[in-house]
Formats: C-alpha cells, sequence, structure tokens
C-alpha cells in the first residue's frame, strides 16, 4: 500500500544520499571501532529513521509496511548495523505498544521513540528460552501497583543503548506454555536492571547486543501492554509477524548491495585477456543471484501488502523470511566465489557482508523455525480440495 508514490519517492531518494554521502563512507569506521559515530547517530534522528513504523499522530512517519520495505532496502545498501540501530525501535521495540498498546501507553511512549531520543529493545530471548517462547521463566509477580521481575535476557539487540524495554515475563506460574507470559514496558534505567559485558560476534559489528539482567526491579502495574495479563505471547506474535517480513527486506537491501559489488569486480577484473564476466560460470553465479534476489524482493513485497490488507500473513512473513535469509547467504557465498582470493581479504567488502548476513538465518526465527511455522499452518489449514 503506497499512499503517496511522489512523497514516498523524496523519502527514498533521501535515504539513499544519506546512504551514499554518510553512511557509506563510515562503514571502515564502524568495522574498526565497533560504535557507529554520534553525529550519524544524530542525522539518523532528524532524517526520522526511528519513527518509520510509528503513526504520525505520535511523531512517526506512519509508514504502510510496504512504504517501509521501500525505505528499509534503500538503507541496507549499507552496512547492516546501521539498520539494526534503528530496528528495534522501528519493529519489535515499538510495534508491541503500536499494535496493542493502550491510549495512555502510546501517547506517553510511542513520541520519544519516533523521535530517537529513546531507543527500544525487544527481551524476549533468554538462556533456555530462544525459538520456545513459552518456556520463558524471567517472572513477573504483582506487589499492590507493581510487579516484581526477576530473570535474566540474552542477546538483547540495542540492550547498551536501549530507553525502554519491551520486556516479556511469566505472570500465570499456574501456566506453563504461552498464556501465562505478559507483555511490560520497562525503562532502561530502573533499580535492579544490570546489563552483561557485549557480546563479541563474528559479524555486525557496529551493532550491539548483550545480556539483560533482571533484579526485583519493580514496574508499574499500568505498564502491561494493553492493561491486561496474559496476553504478551500473542502480542509478540503479531511483532513477529512484521518483524520477519523487516527481515525480508533488510536481507533484500544487502543482496542488492553484494550483487553490485560482484558485479563492479567482475567486469574490471581481468583473465586470460579478458573480463571475467565473460566467462560463462561466472555468468551463472551472477545470474542464480540476481533470479533468487528478485524472487525474494516479489516476496517481500507482496507479503508487505497482503500485512496491509488486514490479511493473516504468518506463513507468508515466514516464507519470506526464510527464503530471504538464505538468499542473501547464497548471494554472498557466490560473490566471494568470484571475488577469489580478493573476497577472502578484508581489502573487499564481500568479507564483511558475507559475516554479516549471516545472522540473518538465525534472529527472528532460525530458518528452521520458519519451516515448522509454514508447515504447521499448512497441516492446520489442510489441503485443498479442487
Amino acid at each position: 500500500m503506497v499512499r503517496d508514490p511522489e512523497q514516498l519517492k523524496a523519502l527514498v531518494d533521501g535515504v539513499d544520499r544519506f546512504v551514499r554521502d554518510r553512511l557509506l563512507p563510515a562503514e571502515p569506521v564502524v568495522e574498526e571501532t565497533d560504535d557507529i559515530p554520534a553525529d550519524i547517530i544524530q542525522d539518523m534522528r532528524e532524517l526520522g529513521l526511528f519513527g518509520l513504523s510509528v503513526p504520525e499522530e505520535f511523531g512517526g512517519l506512519g509508514l504502510t509496511t510496504e512504504e517501509e520495505a521501500h525505505v528499509i532496502i534503500a538503507l541496507s545498501w549499507a552496512s547492516p548495523a546501521y539498520r539494526s540501530l534503528i530496528g528495534t525501535t522501528v519493529g519489535i521495540g515499538s510495534q508491541g505498544i503500536v499494535i496493542d498498546g493502550t491510549p495512555q501507553q502510546k501517547a506517553e511512549f510511542l513520541p520519544q521513540l519516533a523521535s530517537g531520543g529513546k531507543i527500544a529493545s525487544f527481551c524476549l530471548t533468554e538462556p533456555d528460552a530462544g525459538s520456545d517462547a513459552g518456556s520463558l521463566r524471567t517472572r513477573a509477580v504483582r506487589d499492590g501497583d507493581h510487579y516484581v521481575v526477576n530473570g535474566t535476557k540474552r542477546f538483547i539487540t540495542n540492550a547498551p543503548h536501549a530507553g525502554l524495554f519491551t520486556l516479556m515475563a511469566r505472570t500465570d506460574p499456574n501456566e506453563k506454555g504461552a498464556a501465562g507470559v505478559s507483555a511490560f514496558i520497562v525503562d532502561a534505567d530502573s533499580p535492579g536492571i544490570r546489563f552483561g559485558r557485549k557480546d563479541a560476534k563474528m559479524g555486525m559489528r557496529g551493532a550491539h547486543t548483550c545480556d539483560v539482567i533482571f533484579e526485583d526491579v519493580r514496574v508499574p502495574a499500568d505498564r502491561i501492554v494493553g492493561g491486561v495479563e496474559g496476553q504478551g505471547f500473542k502480542t509478540a506474535m503479531k511483532v513477529l509477524d512484521k518483524g520477519r517480513i523487516h527481515i525480508g527486506m533488510i536481507c533484500v537491501g544487502a543482496a542488492r548491495r553484494i550483487l553490485d559489488e560482484a558485479l563492479r569486480y567482475a567486469t574490471e577484473r581481468k583473465q586470460f585477456g579478458q573480463p571475467i564476466a565473460n566467462f560463462q560460470l561466472v555468468q551463472a553465479m551472477l545470474a542464480d543471484s540476481r533470479a533468487e534476489l528478485y524472487a525474494a524482493q516479489c516476496m517481500v513485497m507482496d507479503a508487505a501488502r497482503r500485512r496491509d490488507a488486514g490479511e493473516k500473513i504468518s506463513t507468508e512473513a515466514a516464507a519470506t523470511k526464510l527464503f530471504a535469509s538464505e538468499m542473501v547467504g547464497r548471494v554472498a557465498d557466490r560473490a566471494l566465489q568470484i571475488l577469489g582470493g580478493a573476497g577472502y581479504t578484508k581489502e573487499y567488502v564481500i568479507e564483511r557482508f558475507y559475516r554479516d548476513v549471516r545472522l540473518f538465518r538465525i534472529y527472528e526465527g532460525t530458518s528452521q523455525i520458519q519451516q515448522t511455522v509454514i508447515a504447521r499452518n499448512m497441516i492446520r489449514e489442510g489441503p485443498r480440495v479442487l
């Protein structure tokens, strides 16, 4: 659903210029220092990138899912770390409030997030509960007008920089599955919250994750998302459905950059007196990558339009995330192969992207979880009788 094509084009063109003029030149600095420069973060705030999916009435841009796809694909031409900085606020950090928050919660928190004044993180994964979100052990026990939270969350993106957490915790100990889980809005500076050291990852330098430890953290009872206990898992699933489409957007953007770098090298690098792009086996790798990229982009746009139309998109979101994340991994692998020994060195960005995009097959649900979601939905719906 693109409401104003001219306005969207102006926004995407502005992001393209920002990527070209500001983000690409700073990529080596981000890789070397493991930090995004503060002036770039401020520029991202001023461009409205933290508020892409927050409704306009709360200070955001209020983009539809399809409009967001065009912007994220453009932004993801640059290092995925830049997108990661805004991603938890645009997506899983704020969307629980956007989708299920009370009017008071939306009015209080969404303007802070849309401006980039506070970064939101999504606290779901635990040391013993990742894909099995229904087995969460973090507890929130009612104590008067507050809940007392205890537990540990793991691999929380942007946690070191977060101002707010959307926290999933078990409020009903008698419910062992998803029904006993509630979602909370928690201030990151609340007494009792501690942070583990930043995770040392194989890629995604500049994008930080760490453990978040809650020890007797008191959270006001009116911070339950939607004001109702036991709805947290449903909120999480709604958020993750959109998040999976969002990951597909990033994969498409990153694959475009990787393939462009590979094509440029193939047309410039000469062997046997001619560019290696003239060799059919190199052409096959380029062509396969372009075909898969096109397929992934079509899936992203179709799933986005279906979500904007109000359709149930659990299967489509999982299929998009599965295919797009596997696609970008194959594109990166072929690109490195095209560059040969040069691709294995840090002189070329392919080496970095090769490491960075590996994460996309893991977070927001592994490829195997997406396969499980798709298959279970198929079985539940049953075969179509013609």
